[in-house]
């Protein structure tokens, strides 16, 4: 399928949880003019405790570098856990450019921000020690997570569910936490008169309304493996890489947010809509 842009972040590549054959399966149904990497793409942070590289994570890096060799846009936006990048803004490396920000403009004439957002995690920022130990338990989550799966698909139970993010779902100030981030977020891009902004970080997709703004989340690569695809009319989708993208569907399979309804495009999700891993929410 072909779309005009594909927005992705938290790759984690050269960690066990990333989930590149998924990512690959993805990239091999989407084809696009444009492809924004919205930072966390290689974890330098979990490299320095050790390195997980696989033939599936390599291949990932090539299928990249060759969409840039073949005209495609490739950018990069570096986050928190490859934030070594952001020294080179504005620098190209084999055909993607890097910056630390970028203003994109879709199809319908609407400007959204692109940044990978840990800029408004206080955590992060001023206590990198509390963020590091965070992240070593969210990957145990993550593994834990792994195989819970594999007993599912042994007891035959259909689905995904995700240990971390019914973790993220269930505890009070996990909640507390993306709700004042996605405020942060939103009140930095009415100060800049834009239209929305499109960010990763904190591994909780979305794509919903907040007053007359757009906050859109790429979600993950080592969890939830979404990502979110601009049509060639500016639609935006949230897509899942949990099922099979098929040529005869106008909206691309893969996006279904509830498995017995047709993917919720930005355009049909209510203002209080949260689009989330197990379906839309009211709230």
């Amino acid at each position: 399928m072909h779309v005009r842009s594909i927005f992705i972040s938290d790759v984690h590549l050269g960690t066990r949880a990333c989930q590149a054959d998924r990512l690959l399966d993805f990239l091999r149904d989407y084809e696009s003019e444009k492809l924004f990497l919205i930072g966390d793409i290689i974890d330098f942070w979990s490299m320095n405790r050790g390195i997980h590289w696989t033939p599936a994570q390599n291949t990932v890096v090539q299928k990249v570098l060759r969409r840039a060799r073949h005209g495609q846009q490739v950018m990069l936006i570096p986050g928190n856990h490859d934030e070594a990048m952001r020294e080179y803004d504005g620098v190209s490396f084999g055909d993607i450019l890097v910056r630390r920000e970028h203003i994109h403009v879709a199809a319908d004439g609407k400007r959204y921000l692109l940044l990978h957002g840990d800029e408004f995690d206080q955590v992060t920022r001023y206590h990198r020690w509390m963020a590091v130990i965070g992240d070593i338990g969210y990957n145990l989550l993550v593994r834990l997570n792994a195989s819970l799966s594999r007993l599912r698909r042994l007891l035959r139970r259909p689905g995904y569910w995700s240990l971390a993010g019914y973790a993220k779902s269930r505890v009070k100030r996990a909640v507390s936490f993306v709700f004042d981030f996605e405020d942060s977020v939103i009140r930095a891009v009415r100060e800049r008169g834009l239209d929305g902004v499109i960010c990763g970080h904190i591994h909780s997709a979305a794509l919903r309304r907040i007053g007359n703004l757009v906050y859109v989340n790429c979600g993950d690569w080592v969890d939830s493996c979404t990502a979110i695809v601009e049509h060639h009319d500016g639609r935006l989708e949230l897509v899942r890489a949990w099922q099979t993208a098929t040529a005869e569907t106008a909206v691309p399979a893969p996006a279904a947010l509830v498995a017995v309804s047709p993917a919720p495009t930005l355009g049909e999700l209510p203002e209080t809509a949260i689009a989330c891993n197990e379906g839309v929410i009211q709230g």
